[in-house]
């Protein structure tokens, strides 16, 4: 199926955005996976109608409730990639979860943040010397090299596919955790936990606690699941440091893909996330519009 406008988050901005496509009469889907950060709030006393103020949870899951009694489809799948297909001179996006594939004329982005480093000794210094988060993006500039891919989950799996074709050999550093099952001809797995990642003007090798060494040209960081930064960064997204740019519409440099609530920046409350995900879905309604 070819849904109108898939969002990707289910807190404030996304679920706000939800609610006003689908009363345009879009198909729209909701896909998240992580918990909100909304969700940790202990208590919300500065929001409109809540005389008594209420917890983030209860917020979060009151949004969901709302959407899927509108109509909203709503599935808690692990996002791995965006890609861009064009038909008839049109944008088409298809997501790619860990269960199956979907497809949307538009795609709003409202993962809220994340932090997707790992505490490793000399990623800081090693960032952009040989240090990535995108194996799409910066993969061919490693070909025929050894290079490592940091993380257990299926978003390291997904990015150890992305490499596993360009580079020579590609090592899956679990970095102390349970090995995943990935079987291919030039990929290896270590589960040591990491001590250091060493190089003078570039990465050279990773250094691990029992003081075993890997030499490597590049080190992928690929720990935890694909958030905004990530998803941006492979579809080729403007960013200002990790925050996603947008313009007052909530567009970004993409045709078709819209930004909205903690992901873009500013002021990380409720309240402009909420206006955040409404200005983003009355863009893409517009948007739709023009390209029936």
């Amino acid at each position: 199926m070819l849904y109108d406008v898939i969002i990707i988050g289910a807190g404030p901005a996304g679920i706000s955005a939800s609610l006003y496509t689908k009363r345009a009469n879009l198909s729209t889907l909701i896909l998240y996976f992580e918990k909100s950060s909304l969700e940790q709030a202990n208590m919300i006393e500065n929001y409109y109608g809540f005389e008594n103020g209420i917890d983030g949870k209860s917020l979060y899951e009151i949004g969901i409730k709302q959407a899927k009694k509108l109509g909203v489809e709503v599935e808690k799948e692990e996002l791995l990639k965006i890609e861009i297909d064009i038909k008839e001179g049109k944008n088409v996006f298809i997501l790619t979860t860990t269960k199956k594939q979907y497809m949307a004329k538009a795609v709003i982005i409202a993962t809220g943040t994340k932090k997707n480093k790992v505490k490793i000794k000399g990623v800081k210094n090693l960032e952009g010397k040989g240090i990535s988060y995108c194996a799409i993006c910066d993969g061919f500039f490693y070909r025929n090299q050894d290079v490592a891919v940091i993380g257990s989950g299926n978003y390291a799996l997904s990015e150890t596919n992305d490499l596993i074709n360009i580079a020579k050999t590609v090592t899956i550093l679990t970095n102390g955790e349970k090995a995943p099952e990935f079987r291919a001809e030039n990929v290896n797995i270590i589960t040591k936990p990491i001590e250091e990642i060493k190089g003078e003007n570039k990465v050279e090798e990773v250094v691990f606690n029992d003081n075993s060494r890997l030499k490597t040209s590049g080190v992928f960081i690929a720990q935890g699941t694909a958030g905004s930064t990530e998803i941006a960064k492979k579809l080729g997204i403007l960013l200002n440091g990790d925050k996603i740019v947008v313009n007052d519409k909530m567009e970004t440099n993409i045709k078709g893909i819209y930004a909205c609530g903690d992901c873009t920046g500013g002021i990380l409350q409720v309240s402009t996330a909420v206006s955040k995900g409404t200005v983003a879905a009355l863009s893409v309604i517009q948007y739709l519009k023009t390209q029936s």
